[in-house]
């Protein structure tokens, strides 16, 4: 037998985001779900078909998903909120997409990101839910691909301990009640898997590598034997990922056939085990070797030397070599990369390519000779990038390790003071997060600009246009901060990017974030520097329209990172305060041009959070000081908001603390106000703003429905220092429901301040 190859997951966006574009025909009622069900077929057996042609053995089923692979899972097992009034059995499609979207009447269940990534997954509820299998999903995938394709499919489920750890609805103490009440319906899914002669089954439980108790490990270990008992001839992977396993020991020594650990992201923790505590002899292990969650070209002698060192220690018939998880984080093809620089592209190794690259060292481990080219080639290509002139640009680093003073001139008490002398704001300020609604004559103009289709004078006039438009409805609506919009922005952090040194552009690069909603980061290929104001131009200008506040709208250090793919030459930390020097600069820039409010959102913050407790601490004081770095400089009147989104606040209380920000937003809405806990739980005595509606829904809000979520946070926040805003920006949404939930919104604010007896005069 020879070492196998194998992928964990597949994009499902394709190669010209035509997954989403389907999706969004469907929900505005273009195409029928009878054509909508076929023409997701064909691109679900597409993939299937690319990876069979490049050669992987182990192809993964049940990947592909409509919206969310964990929203898949709970409908699956028929997991879904009353309010959604589901009357049992398996879940239609409109179902489906209301639990994910909301309806009128209903608000869409919580969204939240998957473990440290930029993928957000939503949250099942499982408040007395009585789950039961009413749609076998894995084995469907399975017969899918053997009846159209003739391919022998590995089916992928998110594991029983994972998906339950992922939801919500549930105590702490109630943690092994709710697994076992999970467990016959996974028995019944292996049963029926082993029934039908699959072979291998990956069972993805990526939360062992998290920071998990002993006590929950041994649970794993009871329920991964009452899984072996159900499907006796069926062999299951269990599929780890983003780190190195928590309790190495226990789970080689699951009742599994295979262990899948990554090698990419472990800390080099996963080698040191194999090597020191061995490796069962009759499993086989899948070795992530291959960075699934970056898009850098794989230095292939290296892969190979790491390869080879496994199979020094298991034998290579037990070896199957893949990514280091799903490529679901990564774009599709640098074939379509046409503009990119040679050096550059060439670098550059995205789903396809990863593929290629597990292949390749697949087949060298049996003819290395005639792989020998393509070894020399990829080292040549990574040295050729880390000799560019763009990465040895040393005045950066001087400049950074300059700035050692990242405090505030004077404590927030005492600057919060005088910032509502200067500002002279209300009782309960209301505002928004910084974007309106970019319609397609925007993208249109926009993307004919970029062209040279249109002129910089026409383009810079309807600009000017949409903003003096929105800050004339903000008034017209009552908010008392406003914001430009941001329409000649076409993302948060590709609109910095383009105008910092350091950064390249795809043009088909795409990821999915949440749903439909994909996202093209940035590249950081070389040295991050400043060239001149950014967003100066457009702030000054909406300024002049009105007294009201303007706030100046930035994307922060830490988020600017986070949702790019970074160079590995160098520690992340250095790249992430090179962006913050270089956010510094336009602060200043805001600021001399009498700015007084700017906003330094760092949605992406928890993200980055390691998976493991004892390293989380280091990670967050690095994010502190990028983001005092970037805004410390001001002077005390100025004032600095951030933003954050959904996350597990709970867990970075202290970070959020010590960022210092005059205002912080955060996203609650979703949650139903579950958020706020970790206010009641812990002071915090800055002026804060946590969202009173979701924007990622098309629904308004019923303004007894704002009140109620604005009144909640006031029992536990100072209420001088609260604010009112949306969960997010309202890039995504249209003109009309915008106005309306902002409108709603105000109201809500200013019935608030009639029960406190407070008016809004300024």
């Amino acid at each position: 037998m020879t070492v196998r190859s194998s992928n964990l997951g597949y994009p499902r966006i394709g190669e010209k985001r035509e997954w989403k574009r389907l999706l969004e025909r469907f929900w505005s009622g273009q195409v029928e779900e009878d054509v909508f069900q076929e023409q997701m077929k064909a691109l679900r057996l597409s993939y299937l078909k690319k990876q069979q042609l490049k050669g992987i053995n182990l192809i993964p089923v049940n990947d592909f998903t409509l919206y969310d692979h964990v929203l898949d899972t709970a409908v699956m097992f028929g997991i879904v909120p009353d309010r959604f009034e589901h009357k049992g059995g398996e879940v239609s499609l409109q179902t489906y997409f209301e639990m994910a979207r909301g309806t009128e009447e209903s608000s869409a269940i919580e969204m939240t990101k998957w473990y440290n990534t930029n993928y957000h997954y939503l949250v099942p509820e499982l408040e007395a839910c009585s789950p039961s299998l009413v749609h076998n999903r894995p084995l469907s995938s399975y017969r899918e691909a053997v009846q159209e394709l003739g391919i022998e499919g590995k089916p992928v489920i998110l594991g029983p301990i994972s998906f339950v750890l992922l939801s919500k609805g549930y105590r702490e103490h109630q943690l092994y009640d709710v697994i076992d009440q999970f467990l016959p319906c996974y028995q019944q899914i292996l049963h029926e898997l082993d029934k039908e002669g699959v072979k291998w089954v990956q069972m993805d439980e990526p939360s062992l590598t998290t920071s998990i108790s002993k006590d929950v490990q041994r649970k794993v270990t009871e329920v991964y034997h009452a899984l072996k008992k159900s499907a006796p001839n069926l062999k299951i992977l269990l599929q780890t990922y983003f780190e190195s396993v928590t309790h190495y020991e226990d789970v080689i020594n699951l009742p599994v056939q295979g262990i899948g650990l990554d090698f990419v992201h472990d800390r080099g923790e996963n080698f040191k085990a194999v090597t020191e505590k061995g490796f069962p002899k009759d499993k086989l292990l899948a070795a992530g070797v291959i960075d699934g969650r970056n898009i850098w070209r794989a230095n292939l002698k290296e892969k190979r030397n790491l390869v080879k060192n496994l199979t020094s220690l298991i034998k290579k018939e037990k070896l199957i070599i893949q990514p280091s998880s799903s490529l679901l984080h990564v774009p599709v093809t640098v074939n379509s990369e046409a503009a990119l620089p040679s050096l550059l592209k060439n670098a550059l190794s995205f789903a396809d390519q990863k593929l290629d690259e597990v292949t390749f060292l697949t087949n060298a481990l049996h003819h290395e000779e005639t792989m020998k080219k393509v070894f020399e080639e990829s080292d040549d290509v990574i040295q050729k990038l880390n000799e560019s002139p763009e990465r040895r640009k040393e005045k950066v680093t001087i400049n950074v390790d300059d700035v050692n003073n990242v405090k505030r001139k004077a404590a927030f008490n005492r600057r919060y003071e005088l910032q509502k002398n200067k500002l002279d704001l209300p009782f309960l300020p209301t505002t928004t997060i910084g974007s309106f609604p970019q319609t397609k004559e925007i993208r249109k103009l926009r993307l004919e600009w970029r062209k040279g289709e249109l002129d910089e004078k026409s383009y810079r006039q309807y600009i000017e246009k949409e903003i003096k438009k929105w800050i004339e409805i903000q008034e017209e609506i009552g908010l008392d901060v406003l914001v430009h919009g941001e329409f000649e922005r076409t993302d948060m952090v590709e609109y910095f990017g383009e105008k910092l040194e350091g950064f390249q552009f795809t043009k088909f690069g795409w990821v999915q974030s949440y749903g439909s909603r994909c996202v093209k980061p940035p590249i950081i290929y070389g040295n991050v520097s400043f060239r001149k104001p950014m967003t100066v131009k457009e702030t000054v200008y909406a300024q002049s329209l009105t007294n009201h506040p303007v706030k100046g709208m930035l994307t922060g250090p830490i988020t600017i990172v986070n949702w790019s793919f970074v160079r590995e030459d160098r520690p992340k930390v250095d790249i992430c305060n090179q962006v913050a020097l270089a956010l510094r600069k336009e602060v200043e820039a805001l600021e001399g041009n009498q700015i007084r409010i700017i906003q330094v959102d760092e949605p992406a913050l928890r993200e980055g959070l390691p998976l493991k407790k004892e390293l989380q601490q280091r990670y967050l004081d690095e994010a502190v000081y990028a983001f005092k770095l970037t805004t410390s400089s001001v002077a005390n009147e100025t004032q600095i908001h951030t933003h954050m989104c959904y996350s597990e606040f709970e867990e970075i209380i202290q970070a959020i603390k010590d960022l210092d920000a005059d205002v912080i937003s955060i996203e609650t809405s979703r949650s139903h106000g579950e958020l706020i806990k970790a206010f009641e739980d812990s002071t915090y005595d800055n002026g804060i703003g946590l969202g009173v509606y979701d924007i990622h829904s098309p629904r308004v809000p019923h303004i007894e429905e704002m009140i109620g979520n604005i009144e909640r946070p006031l029992q536990v926040l100072k209420s001088n220092l609260f604010w009112i805003n949306p969960d997010c920006g309202l890039k995504t949404r249209g003109q009309a429901e915008t106005i309306e939930a902002l409108s709603v919104m105000v109201e809500a604010a200013k019935q608030i301040r009639k029960k406190h007896h407070i008016t809004a005069n300024k």
